[in-house]
């Protein structure tokens, strides 16, 4: 049935569309024929939504794989950069939360740590379909360089911090987890102090001892809860590893444990002395930083999404043709 499903929500919309092309077609005709041109706003119009429509599309057609229409999983942690890495956390998260709303997606905090210039590090679920199949482009470390505002001489600064996206897996998909692979700790969760603090261990950090994969949850005040959240989360982690040992790429694996400084970015955004968002894997380049910080990221998505489709159909060598 789950099979059966994601097969109709990729066929629809194309029949869909088909028959609104077909139908707009048919008005055209007409009206034509009849040489009625007070029509010609109402197909102009028409005609710029089945043109959206069909990029739309076209673009869900370089998501095939297994785990692409699923739900995802985004955990940001600052780098070098100290107080500005944590205000740069804080703008990326804020980033993706402006994506998901503009697609309709919902999102859902599991862990967050904050820091004083903003958030050390947070992950959030993101709920919709597809939203691992677009996000799974923005894995690996993002460079921002700006004039400091935390700086009183106003000198430029490099912040950097890693993004790492994995998806949502359902119970089709099965990982094997032994529980004596696993040490589970407790601890008390931060909150806003005074009558609202956490006076129980509720929060919950779970270690897969063999890979060395450390996840946690404290968005609950129930430590059940938290728990198992956390090994949703772990499932998710452990399926990314073993997909990218077996298929012998194990970059994408280990993307958050690089150093999260220079000569690692896949993506630079720079705000001063001029303003331009560049991604360094498709050369894809975006003037209006503040558009991109407000979530508008397609582009850079859709660039990805043909460079792995080109790669894949070169026999696995990706290419920047």
């Amino acid at each position: 049935m789950a099979r059966l499903k994601a097969l109709k929500r990729r066929y629809e919309p194309w029949s869909k569309l088909r028959t609104d092309y077909d139908d707009l077609m048919g008005i055209w005709r007409m009206a034509l024929e009849e040489k009625d041109e007070s029509l010609e706003p109402d197909l102009r119009s028409s005609w710029e939504g089945l043109e959206k429509k069909y990029d739309e599309l076209k673009l869900l057609e370089l998501l095939g794989e297994e785990t692409d229409a699923s739900s995802a999983f985004v955990t940001i942690h600052s780098g070098a950069g100290g107080t500005e890495a944590e205000d740069w956390v804080s703008m990326l998260y804020r980033m993706y939360t402006r994506w998901a709303d503009r697609h309709g997606y919902s999102v859902d905090i599991l862990d967050l740590l904050e820091g004083e210039g903003g958030i050390k590090s947070v992950t959030v679920q993101i709920n919709g379909a597809y939203a691992y199949g677009y996000l799974k482009a923005e894995t690996g470390i993002h460079r921002l360089v700006r004039i400091s505002p935390f700086d009183s001489n106003a000198r430029r600064h490099t912040s950097f911090a890693s993004v790492f996206s994995y998806p949502v897996l359902d119970d089709t998909i099965e990982v094997d987890i032994k529980p004596e692979d696993l040490r589970i700790d407790t601890y008390r969760a931060g909150g806003a102090g005074g009558q609202h603090v956490n006076k129980t261990d509720s929060a919950v950090r779970i270690t897969h001892l063999p890979t060395g994969i450390v996840v946690q949850c404290q968005n609950e005040r129930s430590q059940y809860k938290n728990k198992a959240f956390a090994m949703k989360v772990l499932r998710s982690r452990l399926y990314e590893y073993y997909k990218a040992e077996r298929d012998k790429d194990r970059e994408k694996a280990e993307q958050e444990k690089k150093d999260i400084s220079w000569g690692n970015q896949i993506r630079s955004y720079t705000f001063q002395p001029y303003t331009l968002v560049k991604d360094h894997r498709t050369k894809h380049e975006a003037g209006n930083i503040q558009a991109v910080m407000d979530g508008e990221i397609d582009a850079f998505i859709e660039e990805f999404l043909k460079l792995q489709w080109r790669g894949k159909s070169d026999g696995g060598q990706r290419t920047d043709r």
